[in-house]
C-alpha cells in the first residue's frame, strides 16, 4: 500500500517509512449470557475467541489480552466473559459493540 505513495520518489526504501496511527487505548467489554457448559463441554476462552474471529460484528478488532471466563456463582450455569480490545481514543469501536448480540449455536450473547 505504501508503494502507491512512494513509487514516484527515487532513493526511498518503502520499508523505512513508518505508518502513523492515531493514539489507542484499551477498552474493556463484558459479554453476558454465556452458558458455562455448551453440550456438556466447559466453555473456554479459546472457544469464544474462535467464534469472535468469524463473527462479522468483531471485524477489525484486535484483542489485547486472552479472554477471561468467570462463572457467575458456584450454583449457576451462566458465565461472564471479559473482552479487552484496542480502541481509538474516541472509543468508537467499543461504542459500536455495546448492547450488540451474537449467536453461539442456539445461545444469544450480549455485549
Amino acid at each position: 500500500m505504501i508503494e502507491n505513495y512512494v513509487k514516484n520518489v527515487k532513493n526511498v526504501n518503502s520499508e523505512d517509512i513508518k505508518i502513523l496511527y492515531l493514539p489507542q487505548s484499551k477498552s474493556y467489554l463484558k459479554i453476558i449470557g454465556i452458558p458455562y457448559f455448551i453440550e456438556n463441554v466447559l466453555i473456554t476462552s479459546d472457544f469464544v475467541t474462535s467464534i469472535i474471529k468469524v463473527n462479522h460484528i468483531f471485524n477489525n478488532l484486535l484483542l489485547t489480552l486472552k479472554l477471561q471466563v468467570i462463572k457467575v456463582s458456584p450454583k449457576s450455569d451462566i458465565a461472564i466473559m471479559w473482552l479487552n480490545i484496542w480502541n481509538a481514543q474516541s472509543s468508537y469501536k467499543a461504542k459500536n459493540l455495546i448492547n450488540r448480540c451474537f449467536n453461539v449455536e442456539s445461545y444469544i450473547m450480549t455485549i
